[in-house]
């Protein structure tokens, strides 16, 4: 009997761990592979191999030191910081009063809210587009920030909202009892029990701007002002019969690794907030 428990319980890990395995590896393997072309040129491009054979720079030098690759990166980082900075302030005043506050048509309103991030970006792309023609803002870094706050806002509301209505009745009433204004209610007490929440919403949100590619293709239409998954979709070689999959890939990896850096440092704020955000009595 006991034999078989350690059989089936030594069988029951190695499928876990074996299941584990196959996901990493799924997960990984393109971006390592894209490492790995990024590091070819020539016919080395089309030659299929799994391990380093030849390491070269000449596709990060190109794609940095030429066009208006830089430039797009700063364009991505404005856009995705600004945007999860106005989408996290109007979710957070926004989660208060729907979480806070009683109102007829609350849950209807919050529906509406979950709603609108139902539409498919095409079915909306025609408005949105005269609508920023109308605002005077197309082809600026502003008509994606705009754009891209009003898809992003839904999730943010709809998840704060959610993780506000869970904190206790208890801290509210007790800080009202020491005379907080409500704007002092959400930062100084809210918000930091909210961190892990604000976090991983902040995190999606920066995440969905970065790599977003309908909306900057649309509302741009010159290389000062276009974001990196343009700017990636528009290298050419040196003839319209080449692909510059290297530098393609070169520029896919420098995109990538700022997302991985965040993803680290956010991962600590994350255990930090939950183990820190707790209320304890």
């Amino acid at each position: 009997m006991g034999a078989n428990f350690s059989l089936w319980k030594l069988t029951k890990w190695t499928l876990f761990y074996l299941l584990v395995l196959v996901i990493v590896v799924v997960s990984v393997f393109p971006f390592y592979y894209a490492i790995l072309t990024s590091f070819k040129s020539g016919t080395d491009l089309f030659r299929i191999n799994y391990w380093p054979t030849s390491f070269s720079l000449n596709n990060y030098f190109n794609v940095l030191n030429t066009g208006s690759f830089p430039r797009n990166l700063l364009n991505s980082v404005f856009i995705s910081s600004v945007t999860v900075l106005l989408a996290l302030f109007l979710a957070i005043t926004a989660s208060f009063a729907l979480s806070r506050v009683r109102f007829r048509g609350r849950g209807l309103l919050l529906m509406t809210i979950l709603g609108v991030s139902m539409f498919p970006q095409m079915a909306v792309l025609a408005g949105l587009f005269e609508l920023i023609r109308f605002m005077g803002i197309y082809n600026t870094p502003w008509a994606l920030v705009f754009s891209y706050t009003i898809f992003t806002l839904p999730f943010t509301v709809w998840v704060l909202t959610t993780f506000m209505r869970d904190l206790p009745v208890e801290i509210e009433e007790a800080a009202i009892v020491d005379g907080a204004t409500p704007w002092v209610i959400i930062t100084r007490v809210f918000m930091p029990l909210m961190w892990p929440a604000l976090v991983t919403t902040g995190l999606l949100a920066f995440i969905g701007a970065w790599n977003e590619f309908l909306f900057a293709l649309t509302f741009t239409s010159s290389n000062a002002t276009r974001t990196v998954p343009v700017a990636i979709a528009l290298l050419s070689g040196g003839s319209q019969y080449e692909i510059p999959w290297g530098i393609i890939m070169a520029a896919s990896v420098v995109v990538t690794v700022p997302l991985v850096v965040l993803v680290l440092i956010f991962q600590r704020k994350i255990v930090s907030g939950l183990t820190a955000g707790g209320v304890k009595g």
